[in-house]
């Protein structure tokens, strides 16, 4: 009986005993897991730490000193670090392979300058003055050529090619007397794709999907319309990237930003010394958008929107936290590039625009974007942008200046590569061997 009794006594004291090591046990397996991942500091960037005074606050008319609480520096952090990309990660490491894999073939007429063996030599080799002021629209579909030549994605063995590149020039062929029509620029167009097809295995061999070609201006939208397979399958490298143009494919062709002849870049001018709240300055003749616009605005104090601006175009955007991008006459202009490169949120009055990068940028992180039918209410819609809201997208714009910039030999991000990089998405078609 007594041992009986003692093994009763004894019973619970060993239980008691096993839940103190299994709780001496978890925590010693907690302080190991914080050890291995301790929580990460917090960091802001300084530029929306600052405590520079005379922000604007889109919410009054006064300007305030810029002190965001903790729970503010909390909230702007978790949204600059997702940046003005959809997945930077994501990018990187695509834009990586490409780099190291992709590969272009240019069609052997771009070398020919020898004019007494063609006569039509020069719509093809390079400009010799890209930076040529006058070229105006015209300049992305020059350097995104030079560029080419330049870069390190050339293969001249076309067999290893994903891409082949037509080296045709719009502009040129605009310039040219015996051609300068749109419909004589489509009939070169088609005689020149007709005649690599014959010369070449390599359109057969995909009907002329693994084929682009490069122009920035409206004159050019016509250039594939006597070819069939050149509309179709080809991939058009454009400014004029509106959808709802007949010539325009938005899951097929390319978006290329227009960019104009600009001196090097300046410093921006920071948030705090923007004093005006809007900026445009554009023709009105063919555009019932911007007449709506300035009908609607132009008298406003606050904003700055003229058919002829009274000081100089740069200002403008200089001192402006946002511009406008109405379309004219087109739907593609060089206002955005430029807004982007002065620092000036670009707000966007263009339905149907297929904007540039647009699978790897994130325009509502550094842009407004409005439909046509909204332009009453312009105002009221940027005026509710919050302050911080617009640090924000300023910090983001600075971001993305360097995929809006050409170099003749690429560098980075720049547009070059970019344009490469929507080519290099779209390089998975199914086309015969040669």
């Amino acid at each position: 009986m007594e041992n009986k009794k003692k093994r009763k006594t004894n019973q619970p004291l060993h239980v008691h005993y096993l839940w103190r090591l299994l709780a001496v046990l978890v925590m010693v397996l907690v302080v190991m897991a914080l050890a291995y991942n301790p929580p990460k500091p917090l960091q802001l960037h300084p530029s929306l730490i600052s405590t520079q005074p005379h922000y604007h606050n889109f919410s009054s008319s006064s300007s305030k000193a810029l002190g965001p609480s903790i729970n503010t520096k909390a909230n702007i952090t978790a949204d600059i670090q997702s940046g003005p990309y959809h997945n930077w990660k994501l990018f990187v490491a695509d834009f990586q392979e490409m780099m190291s894999n992709f590969k272009i073939y240019i069609y052997p007429h771009v070398y020919n300058s020898n004019i007494t063996m063609d006569p039509f030599a020069g719509i093809f080799v390079p400009h010799t003055n890209p930076l040529n002021p006058k070229l105006g629209n015209y300049l992305s579909e020059h350097m995104f050529k030079i560029a080419l030549l330049h870069s390190s994605l050339i293969t001249t063995t076309p067999q290893h090619a994903h891409f082949f590149f037509l080296p045709f020039s719009i502009n040129n062929l605009r310039n040219d007397p015996r051609v300068r029509s749109e419909a004589s620029i489509a009939e070169f167009v088609a005689q020149y794709t007709g005649s690599i097809s014959k010369e070449f295995a390599f359109w057969n061999a995909s009907g002329g999907a693994d084929h682009f070609y490069v122009y920035c201006h409206s004159v050019g939208r016509e250039a594939a319309s006597r070819n069939a397979e050149l509309h179709n399958n080809a991939v058009q490298v454009t400014c004029s990237s509106s959808y709802f143009q007949k010539f325009y494919v938005s899951h097929k062709d390319v978006a290329l930003p227009q960019v104009w002849p600009r001196s090097d870049r300046v410093p921006l001018n920071p948030p705090h010394a923007r004093h005006r709240l809007v900026y445009f300055a554009g023709r009105i003749q063919n555009s019932r958008v911007r007449q709506e616009l300035i009908a609607l605005w132009g008298n406003d104090t606050s904003m700055d929107i003229f058919s002829k601006s009274p000081f100089p175009y740069e200002e403008g955007f200089k001192r402006s936290k946002y511009c406008f991008h109405v379309r004219g006459y087109e739907v593609n202009t060089a206002r955005v590039s430029d807004a982007i490169q002065y620092g000036c949120i670009p707000v966007i009055l263009s339905n149907y625009y297929d904007l540039p990068f647009g699978d790897v940028l994130d325009w509502s992180k550094f842009s407004v974007v409005i439909n046509h039918g909204e332009i009453a209410f312009l105002k009221e819609k940027l005026l509710s942008i919050s302050r911080k809201m617009y640090l924000i997208m300023y910090h983001n714009l600075c971001q993305v200046r360097r995929h809006f910039v050409w170099h003749k030999t690429p560098r980075g991000y720049d547009s070059f590569h970019m344009i490469a990089y929507q080519l290099w998405q779209r390089r998975n078609i199914h086309r015969l061997s040669y």
